[in-house]
């Protein structure tokens, strides 16, 4: 039996803990050993240690975090899983108390303890990276034309597509006029987050224009039925991901989601933000000859 920390509903448990014990549990597997790994909501696919047969287990490993002697979840599993001959292993854990005065286990391999020290598990693991994807909604606004308004539909849209896949989701305000709920304080920083982005899902333009700018694909969502400056920004620059609400299907948007992803979406990300900014150094020679004129007229 594999437990831990995880093993218990809101005891805590973090990636890191979940890591050091499928670590534990790989070399289980190379071993040649059969385990269950005792999981809590809301992990899934293990067992409930509650419900098991004690007698089915020869050994009960600990797997990760502090422990010392008021541990209450250890205690628990202790008094459960205590009967012999069964034995006890602790893996990559920080022991509160010292061990020459406290040690549960048959065999300790202790992540730092009076004792010893080893390398935390996590730098053992074989992760595969997921995709980072940027949500970037707009906040609730007055629209100019209410009956055309579905912003609500948009943001719900956008988070639904943003957690459709299996990716770490960052949420990112862009707003520094109030309190940023990202933390973020200069548009430097608001740019820089989403840049680092894999993908950008958005409401918000932009959400769109820093995303494409540096590169980033995005599936943009207008929140005004029929299209308005988010569609109109993506025929700017040739960008296909920008829809009206009432357009953004889920199927619509999950390929969006997958063109996004690949290596054609990337490309096509960075053509736009070559269009984007060819079309501004077109606006920059307008702005200045219109302002030369204007000067022109007020001395004559």
């Amino acid at each position: 039996m594999a437990a831990g920390l995880f093993s218990f509903p809101t005891h805590g448990a973090t990636a890191g803990d979940l890591i050091a014990c499928d670590v534990v549990c790989k070399w289980l597997a190379e071993a040649g050993l059969k385990y269950d790994v005792a999981l809590a909501p809301p992990f899934i696919g293990g067992c409930d240690w509650r419900s098991v047969d004690p007698g089915d287990y020869s050994h009960v490993l600990w797997i990760c975090g502090p422990l010392g002697k008021h541990t209450e979840a250890f205690a628990r599993m202790r008094r459960r899983f205590g009967g012999e001959p069964r034995r006890w292993i602790g893996v990559n854990l920080s022991m509160i108390d010292p061990v020459e005065e406290w040690n549960p286990f048959d065999v300790l391999l202790e992540r730092d303890s009076t004792r010893s020290g080893h390398a935390d598990l996590g730098f053992g693991a074989h992760s595969t990276p997921v995709p980072v994807i940027g949500l970037v909604q707009v906040e609730p606004f007055t629209p100019l034309v209410p009956e055309r308004d579905r912003q609500d539909d948009a943001r719900e849209a956008a988070r639904r597509v943003a957690y459709s896949t299996h990716a770490a989701v960052v949420e990112i305000d862009t707003r520094l006029d109030v309190a940023n709920a990202s933390g973020l304080r200069t548009p430097a920083e608001v740019e820089t987050l989403i840049a680092r982005m894999d993908i950008v899902v958005t409401t918000r333009l932009h959400g769109l224009v820093l995303a494409l700018k540096n590169g980033v694909p995005a599936v943009a969502i207008d929140p005004i039925a029929g299209g308005d400056k988010i569609t109109a920004q993506g025929r700017v620059v040739d960008w296909p991901c920008a829809f009206a609400v009432d357009e953004a299907s889920d199927h619509v948007l999950s390929e969006a989601l997958a063109f996004a992803l690949s290596a054609d979406g990337r490309s096509r990300a960075q053509a736009a933000a070559e269009r984007g900014v060819q079309s501004v150094e077109g606006l920059r020679e307008e702005f200045l000859d219109a302002l030369a004129l204007e000067r022109t007229r007020a001395a004559g």
